[in-house]
């Protein structure tokens, strides 16, 4: 069972700190054990950027995953990412794992689009063409022809540190997105509320994988859930309706209907995350819920103490 770590890298988190110390907390998550670094990615607030974030910690870790999640390619040109991607694998000796998404809509995935001067219309099947295309640069293409991007010629470009590129996972629990996981993608980043979803959506993954011809195991289950480790349950939830309302602009009511939490003493959470591995998660990705720097650090403590002392 591997466990990770988001960065704070939304500048309320880091904002009454130096950014660099960013790079502090990442060495810290791989001194405490823990198995991954990941970072998010939006333009609808201020933020290190993420692959320029990972690009900074690679030199500085030795075994951690370094990943997004989810990384948005509509946000970037397509040709330009895949030598960023590439760069980030070579500097961190082949440790990257890309997980994207396409948006959600309304206020949180529509403007992003717009940004980006690219249409809203189409948004899955551009990302999965385009996440081929990576695929194709990697592994030395010389042209690529799709319905969204098309190169008569492609020049000789940045090759990762591993043979056909780092693997690339999917978020997303529709029906739609289970099927594309299954026969496309190397693994599936979802953070379904319920264990039990989690367990119905993994198991439509592998069947999606089965009828692609692949293996089911070729698919690595992770999970994105969000942490909060306090004295009570009353405690964690008070603390996690700050972080939610403040990055989303909704209380916890409402954002644990979609998003998957993990909440209350050592205890409870370690409950929680322990139904989601008998689910069939194999790779829990946490987001701690803490609105500063210092509280950010104090919760990987106490996590990394939860971690050393659970059988996952």
């Amino acid at each position: 069972m591997d466990i990770g770590v988001f960065l704070p890298t939304g500048q309320d988190q880091w904002a009454a700190h130096d950014p660099r110390d960013l790079i502090g907390f990442a060495r810290r998550s791989e001194e405490a054990g823990f198995s991954s670094l990941f970072v998010n990615d939006s333009l609808l607030s201020p933020r290190i950027e993420p692959l320029t974030m990972l690009a900074a910690v690679a030199p500085v870790t030795e075994r951690v995953r370094l990943g997004t999640g989810a990384l948005l390619p509509v946000l970037r040109r397509p040709v330009q990412t895949a030598q960023t991607l590439a760069s980030v694998d070579l500097l961190s000796g082949g440790r990257l794992t890309v997980a994207v998404g396409a948006g959600f809509p309304g206020r949180f995935g529509r403007p992003l689009h717009e940004l980006s001067q690219v249409p809203w219309e189409g948004r899955f099947a551009r990302l999965d063409e385009t996440v081929a295309l990576w695929r194709a640069i990697w592994s030395g293409a010389e042209a690529f022809h799709g319905e969204f991007h098309s190169f008569a010629e492609l020049p000789p470009a940045t090759k990762p540190f591993r043979a056909g590129g780092p693997p690339v996972w999917l978020g997303g629990a529709t029906p739609a997105a289970l099927a594309r996981t299954g026969r496309h993608y190397d693994g599936w980043l979802p953070y379904p509320p319920e264990p039990a979803d989690y367990a119905t959506g993994l198991e439509a993954v592998r069947t999606a994988a089965r009828q692609a011809g692949r293996a089911p195991e070729a698919v690595t289950p992770a999970l994105f859930v969000n942490v909060r480790i306090d004295r009570s349950t009353g405690a964690a939830r008070r603390t996690m309706d700050a972080y939610t309302r403040a990055n989303y602009g909704l209380p916890l009511a409402d954002t644990e209907r979609i998003q998957a939490f993990a909440l209350g003493t050592p205890d409870e959470v370690a409950a929680t995350l322990a139904r989601y591995t008998a689910a069939g998660a194999r790779h829990v990705v946490t987001r701690l819920g803490a609105l500063e720097l210092s509280d950010q650090l104090d919760q990987l403590e106490r996590l990394a103490a939860l971690k050393a002392g659970e059988p996952w």
